[in-house]
């Protein structure tokens, strides 16, 4: 009897004592957390950690969310859900400093005004009701930015995306770029080189910088810099040749110092080409630069007497044959599919078709602390093609005739990350004229290595800078309207601002998805799929050729109402019908057993990936109970030692 009630007085003590830890757990521990995701999806980067903790401010965040509406749409909610939670971590985290309010905007509510206000882009469901998914930030200043809306597409970025806008508004002061190009890309002169012809003439300004100078102020440096303004947020080149070691030692130090630098590289800029020729000085190393002197010690090398060319790749373009014009593929023209640009970085993720004119290849050699992370890649039906063959435009038939497949991807556009040693090892060099002062050379600190990391981005061809390449120049009532064919301006872009961020920001990863589907549900089903469907397609065939004799008559009876079948027609007409009825029920059956076996392979699979884990844990729990209990009960029947 004593056991019996002492069983039941330990089981009633086990009961009290789980509901005491719930009620406990749940109003002491409420921002006590455990993630057990395989990518760590619920925990914060310690790069957004940083960024939260740094808010002087706070920061108003809301959630337009139509939360009765996502509940209709399939997917929907889950993902909703997921990205309500990391907005509340982000709150969490930043303690006072993020305001999280989320909004419901039904239809026809202020709420929906507001988002509209904001620029929220809504999903139509029907004549009269708009989805909202999207996000608003405002900063201590009320500068605002936004997340139109939060799409699948781009899941494993909304952590990025969120800390971004966090930052933007926290910071509004605009960055800037500064710009140092041997080609005239801004509207003024391109500069002059020393012993390379006359002065150049101004052109129009080229989209792509227009397009720059709607998000960043954009400062013009000269090519003979001897140092790199301390206000520069990001340092981009474009073609520079001819520059000399007190140009490169600056941007070598700049770049030691945490500088961000965005380099276009070219073996053969056919931009250069021309431009020189309408100088009057045309000459085979005007299309020439690289900065492989100062790549050197990251183990990065660019072609400097080889362009690049994809036969899978190719641009058709006119060409006059003689007596004919004709489009032949020419390779060194290629446009590079998303398939071929990298989908793991927020650069290139969500780029379209990125087009290039005689690139050059960038090398990578292993060097330790660094890492070189390719943005965009050839095929491996890629070649290298003598750039002494090109001339201002090559033969696209030599091209084909010779064109020798190298079996390998091509580099044409890279991510050097890492830390790193300088190319100036012995300090600075010379002065190149009697100009710069040996004074003008020294710096506050000459760096040997970089204080951090690193954030280089290079691109191994100019031209896909060009307006021809990438837009169409429409007339509109006297405007001049660009219209993107191709990638090309998103991608410089989306590089500057991706560099303009902190190291916090820049560091912050890819969340992988939320979503997790039993992939190994989905290889069963399509084995079993293959094998229903084969003899679906029997039953089919057969349906088919009964179906048409039955059509065939029928068609005879119809045009003759004066045709009477026989016995053995009409038996054959009913055999027909009888065939398709069978034929019919068995492709139900298939269909339907292939379902059955898909459900309840899915049913067993979440079985053993939610159920069969937690019950194990169970039972385990529940046997080192008894045990224990057993034990308990043994030694309590022992009776004691009289001494």
């Amino acid at each position: 009897m004593n056991i019996k009630m002492l069983t039941t007085g330990s089981v009633l003590v086990a009961i009290i004592l789980l509901l005491a830890i719930n009620i406990f757990s749940t109003t002491a521990l409420t921002s006590a957390r455990v993630d057990l995701t395989e990518n760590n999806l619920f925990t914060l980067s310690d790069g957004t950690k940083n960024i939260l903790k740094s808010l002087e401010e706070p920061v108003n965040v809301r959630l337009f969310l139509s939360q009765k509406l996502a509940t209709r749409l399939p997917g929907v909610t889950s993902y909703a859900t997921r990205v309500k939670e990391l907005l509340q971590e982000y709150s969490r985290t930043a303690g006072n400093n993020i305001n999280l309010t989320i909004i419901d905007p039904e239809p026809f509510s202020e709420q929906e005004d507001q988002a509209v206000a904001y620029g929220l882009r809504g999903a139509p469901i029907d004549s009269e009701t708009t989805f909202y998914f999207g996000l608003v930030a405002t900063g201590p200043t009320d500068e605002e930015a936004v997340i139109p809306f939060f799409s699948p597409e781009r899941e494993e970025f909304i952590e990025y995306d969120v800390t971004k806008i966090i930052q933007q508004v926290a910071n509004p002061k605009k960055k800037v770029v500064g710009l140092i190009s041997t080609i005239s890309i801004d509207g003024s002169p391109a500069p002059h080189i020393p012993g390379m012809g006359m002065m150049p003439r101004p052109t129009e300004t080229w989209t792509v910088v227009a397009q720059m100078r709607q998000f960043f102020e954009v400062r013009s440096l000269d090519i003979d810099v001897d140092k790199i303004p301390d206000d520069i947020d990001v340092l981009m080149l474009v073609h520079p040749k001819g520059m000399g070691d007190a140009t490169l030692y600056a941007i070598d130090q700049y770049v030691m110092n945490g500088g961000r630098l965005l380099a276009f590289v070219d073996p053969h800029a056919e931009t250069d080409q021309i431009s020189s020729q309408q100088s009057g000085m045309p000459g085979t190393n005007f299309g020439t630069s690289n900065l492989n002197k100062l790549f050197a010690p990251w183990g990065v090398s660019t072609s400097e007497n080889k362009v690049v060319g994809d036969i899978q790749l190719a641009q058709k373009v006119a060409f006059n044959l003689g007596q004919r014009n004709a489009a032949i593929d020419y390779p060194i023209w290629m446009k590079i599919p998303k398939e071929q640009l990298n989908a793991s970085d927020i650069i290139t993720s969500e780029l379209g078709t990125v087009n290039v004119a005689s690139p050059g290849k960038i090398s990578i050699t292993p060097t330790d602390n660094v890492t070189v992370t390719p943005l965009f890649t050839t095929t491996d039906k890629s070649t290298e093609v003598d750039k002494a063959r090109l001339g201002f435009m090559a033969d696209p038939q030599e091209l084909l005739r010779n064109y020798r497949p190298s079996g390998e991807e091509a580099v044409l556009a890279a991510r050097i990350t890492g830390k790193v040693k300088s190319a100036f090892p012995d300090g600075a060099p010379k002065a190149d004229n009697a100009e710069q002062s040996e004074e003008s050379m020294k710096f506050t600190q000459q760096l040997k290595e970089s204080k951090g990391d690193i954030n280089v981005i290079v691109v191994a061809d100019t031209d896909l800078l060009e307006d021809r390449f990438w837009v169409r120049i429409q007339d509109m009532f006297g405007s001049r309207i660009a219209v993107p064919i191709a990638a090309n301006g998103s991608l410089v872009i989306n590089a500057l601002d991706n560099l303009m961020g902190s190291n916090d920001l820049i560091s912050v990863r890819n969340r992988g998805h939320f979503s997790r589907p039993f992939t190994k549900v989905d290889e069963i089903r399509q084995d079993a799929e293959l094998q229903y469907r084969e003899k679906e397609q029997q039953l089919m065939n057969r349906l088919r050729e009964t179906e048409r004799k039955l059509v065939e008559l029928q068609r005879g009876k119809e045009q003759d109402k004066a045709l009477i079948l026989s016995n053995e027609q009409k038996v054959e007409l009913e055999r027909f019908r009888q065939e398709r009825v069978k034929i019919r029920k068995e492709l139900r059956q298939v269909r339907h057993q292939l379902q059955q076996d898909i459900d309840s392979l899915e049913g067993w699979m979440k079985f053993i990936n939610i159920g069969l884990i937690p019950l194990l844990i169970g039972i385990g729990g529940g046997l080192f109970a008894f045990a224990k209990l057993r034990k308990r009960n043994e030694s309590a029947r022992t009776p004691a030692t009289i001494s």
